[in-house]
């Protein structure tokens, strides 16, 4: 047999009290006397009483709930940057609803609408992009939407960015300052609007200094695709002797190329830049050179943009990114 579970009409009988006055000391900033609190809090406390925010969000039309829409989970940076968005969440008084999804529109577009159905508050999409017309149906639905490091802004939406395409131009200055002659970008084939940034940045400063570089892209955004191309690359007949690359998977795996598979020093034969700042980027094998993502201030952004009134209109925050020196390449 079902237990029933516990009703604030419960707590209030037992506290002697009424049903409003129970529904006042749930609710933050009601006003209720610290007498009457203390006997509803231990009247809760008695019979095991717990809020149910979903059926209190049909009343108020807010149920506290925003959806994460997020592709490639297990990244260091993704893992990250969830972490930080989920930490802010809670201390918001809100909860944040998970939707794994592969990098194609047409799977964030299923994400999001599964966000609608489920009346969620807000939905930050970390990979992918929906068409405008969705997004119009999220601002109908008075569902916020924010828009982390994608390509297009939408109809009511918040977009962060990170200057990528000034990381890439910094990238190609430390290398040169480095004296580094003989320049490659290394990228992956995933096509997203902050990679293609970077590379685009680094590619305008080298032919702005009349500096020709190897652009190589292949695969996926991952450590073997690094460890392949960094193979590729390092047994040209004049191999590169500065790499940016656009992640730090890619820069790992183009350092382990160069030390495991072909006995390169770095930053000796070979200097090498990434981006994100990982945990591994820091570790004593690689201590590498990277741009650090700062994932602090996108979930600051976010999470504060949550409950601010929008009139449709969108709206955009760039943030810089900090180069952070360690041994990959010659000072």
């Amino acid at each position: 047999m079902t237990k029933r579970q516990v009703s604030a009409r419960d707590v209030a009988e037992l506290a002697g009290v009424s049903r409003t006055a129970v529904s006042r000391a749930f609710t933050p900033g009601a006003s209720v006397s610290p007498e009457t609190r203390q006997k509803i809090e231990t009247a809760a406390e008695t019979l095991g009483y717990q809020v149910n925010h979903l059926a209190r969000g049909l009343i108020t039309a807010r149920t506290g709930l925003v959806a994460l829409i997020c592709a490639e989970l297990n990244t260091p940076y993704r893992a990250a940057l969830l972490a930080a968005l989920s930490d802010r969440l809670q201390a918001a008084g809100k909860v944040g609803l998970l939707i794994n999804t592969d990098r194609s529109d047409a799977s964030v577009a299923r994400a999001l609408r599964q966000a609608i159905a489920y009346r969620t508050d807000a939905a930050i999409v970390l990979s992918g992009m929906p068409g405008s017309s969705l997004a119009e149906t999220c601002l109908r639905n008075g569902m916020r939407l924010v828009l982390i490091n994608r390509d297009e802004e939408r109809p009511g939406s918040l977009l962060i960015r990170v200057d990528d395409a000034d990381a890439g131009r910094q990238a190609f200055a430390a290398l040169t300052a480095a004296g580094c002659t003989r320049l490659a970008l290394v990228n992956s084939l995933a096509g997203t609007a902050s990679l293609e940034d970077r590379a685009r940045g680094f590619a305008r400063a080298a032919a702005e200094a009349g500096v020709e570089i190897v652009e190589s892209a292949v695969g996926q955004t991952s450590y073997q695709t690094g460890l392949d191309l960094g193979t590729r690359l390092l047994t040209r007949p004049a191999p590169p002797d500065g790499i940016f690359c656009t992640t730090d998977l890619l820069a790992c795996g183009v350092m382990d190329a160069a030390r495991t598979r072909l006995r390169l020093d770095v930053p000796g034969d070979v200097s090498v830049i990434g981006f994100d700042d990982i945990p591994q980027a820091g570790w004593e094998s690689y201590a590498l050179t990277t741009f650090r993502q700062p994932v602090d201030d996108i979930a600051d952004a976010a999470v504060a943009s949550l409950d601010t009134e929008t009139d449709g209109t969108p709206q955009r925050v760039v943030l810089p990114t900090r180069l952070i020196w360690r041994a990959s390449i010659r000072r």
